[in-house]
């Protein structure tokens, strides 16, 4: 016998504006204590220091949430000039210290055109990434470094706010994969003098921005589990930017079967997603086979009965 899930099947998404000094992973859990859901996950982790939104997809929703992994990010972060730290941001312990040369806003300027556009960064060791199966950043707290091979990203714009003579912040949108860290220590280096990130906070990511963010205090304050439930995202946002399909009666009970569908697809080309739509109800994703063949790709699984 499965043993039964606990809590409660709540779905959705909530946009949260992560505090400073909370994990990711530690805000997931918060929030999903607060809705009491049975499932939940975050898509793109912030590192602890950075605050801004991090989209929580609770019970269905995580289904999707892969889709918002490869979605384009913006941020906004000062970079403090003549410092490097082994992190790359404040909470890093001092490597080096620098003089900062008398700099005018030009400079910056003349600067940053070098790292618009498709850049090619190398991954700093305080990272998730894997090597050998080992985090980063557990093989840096041992003291260990290991190559790590640059990997091209693009900077769609580094947009310069404001600067200090040894400070500067910047709004920057870029692709997923692009490390905030590494952008500064690689500007710093450019400009000589070496840099690291005292701050950093995410503006957008993918259709999301921080409109619609919450607090988890504010969260917290909501009366009721009912009222909570009433400020969720439906879960097809996480899927917006895909083409729609209608399914009629016949089609549904197929593809709720595991079977494909005849369904009036427009000019879909094969291996197409699309959301599926039954009686104006979002049912899950399907893919394209052939001319007016559709085959489920991820349903909710209120629909799958194969």
């Amino acid at each position: 016998m499965a043993r039964r899930r606990r809590g409660l099947p709540v779905n959705g998404v909530v946009l949260l504006d992560k505090p400073k000094g909370l994990s990711s992973n530690h805000a997931l859990q918060r929030v999903r204590r607060l809705f009491d859901a049975q499932k939940a996950g975050h898509t793109g982790t912030l590192d602890p220091m950075a605050t801004g939104l991090l989209p929580i997809c609770l019970g269905e929703a995580t289904k999707f949430s892969a889709h918002l992994l490869e979605a384009d990010k913006m941020y906004r972060t000062r970079v403090e000039l003549g410092v490097i730290t082994d992190t790359g941001d404040a909470e890093g312990t001092v490597l080096e210290r620098r003089e900062v040369p008398s700099l005018a806003v030009e400079d910056i300027e003349s600067v940053l055109t070098r790292f618009r556009g498709e850049i090619d960064q190398v991954p700093p060791m305080y990272s998730a990434l894997k090597h050998q199966g080992k985090k980063l950043y557990e093989l840096a707290r041992e003291g260990k470094q290991v190559e790590r091979a640059a990997r091209r990203v693009s900077v769609y714009d580094a947009r310069l706010l404001s600067f200090e003579g040894t400070a500067f912040e910047l709004e920057v949108s870029c692709s997923k994969g692009t490390y905030i860290r590494t952008l500064a220590e690689d500007i710093g280096h450019a400009l000589g003098c070496g840099a690291h990130i005292s701050q950093l906070r995410r503006l957008k990511t993918g259709p999301f921005d921080g409109d619609a963010m919450w607090t988890l205090e504010a969260l917290e304050a909501l009366a009721s589990q009912a009222d909570r439930e009433a400020e969720l995202m439906p879960v097809d946002v996480l899927v917006d930017h895909l083409p729609s399909l209608s399914v009629d009666d016949t089609s549904f009970g197929r593809l709720a079967h595991g079977q494909s569908a005849t369904l009036a697809i427009d000019d879909l080309a094969p291996d197409a997603l699309a959301r599926l739509y039954y009686a104006e109800t979002f049912i899950g994703l399907g893919v394209v086979k052939g001319p007016r063949e559709v085959a489920p790709k991820r349903l909710l699984s209120t629909v799958a009965i194969s």
